[in-house]
């Protein structure tokens, strides 16, 4: 299970949480332009945009879990069991796999009007990476530095491009059923609330933060697609790239997972494995462990984005202690 947000506050700041019960042996990656993506069904990308962002590679070749691109398009995979649907591979259709699918967008497209029209005419088809690397069942947001959103969806009834206003993405429902269900919880404010139950009777409160009550706090795919919502639209705007990206870690944290409480099965537990956030602006990706909680950075353009070879970043897991004394 994950969590994928867009903040806006100066510069935009995209990236997820990404929740489970194993590690891939992931890092962080830098493809440059010159490096050469061979698809399945459909030609190469010899030249591209340069995408940085956190990848399992495999026989040389990244498989994106989310990225971004140097012209500020970023892209994550969520989890979709269930909806999600792939198809055959169909003649006349854009036939992309899903383990493509990030690099085939982010490559080429350099914002979410762009992507929308690469996507017209795309099937996202039933064919794995290999063997011992079988498809996961996805859906994604996609979002750019205009400080706007989309979701993807291909189930069986096709392929499903949605608006998404709220920038915030988790697992199942369907994204449109997320947005029916915010309805719900319309009244959770930060303000504390006025007494309409008896208006005429003096209700003393005994705590601070009542406007929240109601707000869901599961583990749940629905509970964190609600809580997010609710803190990204009330995060304050820094003044500083250091203040933006402390607060941006703040909302994803909301919704962390913590280990030993959401077992997936016996005696395996789901957890955040890491969290990050790439500003569409500058490129500089910016992430946590859950080990390290301390935030690390690599900067795309410190990296040679004319080569053929990808740069690889293997993550920080160990833990650092600041002693004062």
């Amino acid at each position: 299970m994950c969590t994928s947000i867009l903040y806006n506050a100066g510069d935009h700041y995209f990236g997820r949480n990404l929740d489970l019960e194993i590690s891939f042996g992931q890092e962080v990656v830098v493809t440059p332009r010159d490096y050469q993506f061979d698809f399945r069904q459909i030609p190469a990308l010899s030249h591209h945009y340069a995408i940085i962002g956190m990848a399992l590679v495999k026989d040389n070749y990244p498989l994106y879990f989310d990225g971004a691109n140097e012209e500020g398009l970023g892209m994550a995979g969520l989890n979709f069991d269930g909806p999600a649907h792939y198809f055959p591979v169909e003649e006349g259709k854009d036939n992309v796999s899903p383990f493509e699918f990030i690099p085939y967008v982010l490559g080429q497209c350099k914002n979410v009007n762009e992507a929308k029209e690469l996507m017209k005419n795309m099937s996202l088809v039933n064919i794995n990476f290999s063997d011992q690397l079988q498809l996961s069942p996805l859906h994604w947001l996609i979002a750019d530095r205009s400080g706007k959103s989309i979701v993807v969806e291909s189930t069986e009834s096709g392929l499903h491009v949605y608006d998404n206003p709220v920038n915030v993405l988790t697992n199942n429902p369907e994204f449109p059923e997320h947005m029916t269900n915010l309805a719900n919880y319309q009244s959770v404010s930060p303000a504390e609330p006025a007494n309409q139950l008896a208006p005429n009777v003096d209700l003393g409160t005994y705590s601070r933060g009542l406007g929240s009550h109601m707000l869901p706090g599961g583990m749940d795919s629905e509970s964190r697609f609600v809580k997010e919502v609710f803190t990204l639209q009330h995060a304050p705007s820094g003044k500083s790239e250091l203040e933006n990206v402390t607060n941006y870690f703040h909302c994803l944290h909301a919704v962390e997972q913590q280990d030993g409480l959401d077992e997936v099965a016996p005696g395996q537990f789901e957890y955040t494995i890491y969290s990050d956030s790439i500003n569409l602006s500058t490129g500089s990706y910016y992430y946590t462990t859950y080990q390290n909680n301390q935030i690390n950075a690599v900067q795309m353009r410190h990296v040679n984005l004319n080569s053929q070879d990808l740069a690889l970043f293997p993550l920080q897991t160990e833990q650092v202690l600041h002693f004062q004394n």
